[in-house]
């Protein structure tokens, strides 16, 4: 099948690698802009970008596909279009462009979570289970007939990056089960229950800092699902840090309270009910290590102390 593929980070090459291996034609793919990363700022290429090329295939990088890629992908003529965390909004008259319409590998079970970081929020609301869901894309975000899903369980301790990492893979293969599927004249098809419906919100920094005021199990899940972007947060007396793995524990004490701080038993911080254990961390400008070792270089400050670094 002639296929134009649409996608971005690391969780879309893992789908267009499957195309790939498939035997499927892929025309071409189009991806964001090479962009500045990382510390030092250097400009990198996307993962699907840098896959495309080793594959020979064209690529397109379009800033705004609605107004740059219309003609572009109508001289292609795909058959069918796959999009796997493009980063942009596809218009109505480029999802009339081909034959068999647009296919999108979504990380979670739709109608719930739809919008961008699925996974992220998944882990935040403390849910159980998550999963893949191939849809048919329309105008809307996320609302177009579901195709198929995959289930999987949330680990305990689990990150957003390592549950992204897993559903990549799981929407990999069951994009491939929807194209055979699609191809064969027997693919399922079922509109969303808009009563289930559930959107959240673009991350952004500021979703990060921490309100020691809030039980210890919701500190830990926003923890888990803010990593390893864009990372929780707290002020300290060291400084701003930032917590990137943690457990929930008993302790008493106001919220925020610094209970232990030790180069041998860690970092526990008294949260609204329970205590937060930091398992990893990071200072400004440092890296991640665990708690033992930042304190053996970072010792303690005389007295009670508060996650706002006062006595």
């Amino acid at each position: 099948m002639r296929v134009v593929f649409m996608g971005t980070p690391e969780y879309a090459a893992n789908s267009l690698s499957a195309l790939i291996a498939g035997g499927h034609e892929v025309a071409a793919v189009f991806t964001q802009p090479d962009r500045p990363r990382g510390r030092g700022g250097k400009v990198q290429e996307p993962p699907v970008k840098i896959l495309a090329k080793q594959h020979g295939i064209p690529v397109y990088q379009p800033r705004r596909i609605r107004l740059e890629g219309v003609e572009a992908l109508r001289e292609l003529s795909p058959a069918l279009c796959v999009t796997a965390a493009f980063g942009q909004i596809l218009s109505q008259e480029i999802l009339d462009i081909p034959a068999m319409g647009t296919v999108n590998v979504h990380a979670s079970l739709l109608p719930k979570y739809r919008g961008s970081s699925p996974a992220h929020w998944a882990i935040i609301n403390g849910e159980r289970e998550t999963g893949v869901t191939t849809m048919m894309t329309d105008a809307g975000i996320d609302t177009g007939d579901i195709l198929l899903q995959a289930r999987t369980g949330i680990k305990r301790g689990e990150t957003a990056g390592e549950l992204t990492d897993r559903l990549a893979i799981l929407g990999a293969d069951l994009l491939i089960q929807t194209i055979d599927a699609l191809a064969q004249g027997n693919c399922p098809r079922e509109k969303q229950d808009e009563g289930s419906m559930s959107h959240y919100p673009l991350l952004s920094r500021e979703h990060g800092r921490i309100d020691w005021r809030k039980p210890a199990g919701d500190i830990v899940n926003l923890i888990h699902g803010l990593n390893p972007w864009p990372s929780a947060y707290s002020d300290s007396p060291w400084g701003q840090i930032k917590i990137h793995r943690a457990e929930a524990t008993y302790g008493l004490g106001a919220p925020g309270e610094i209970l232990l701080a030790s180069t041998r038993d860690g970092l526990m911080i008294t949260a609204g009910s329970g205590a937060v254990r930091v398992k990893a961390m990071q200072a400004p400008g440092g890296r991640i290590m665990a708690p033992e070792d930042f304190l053996r270089g970072h010792p303690m400050p005389a007295g009670t102390q508060r996650m706002n670094g006062e006595a």
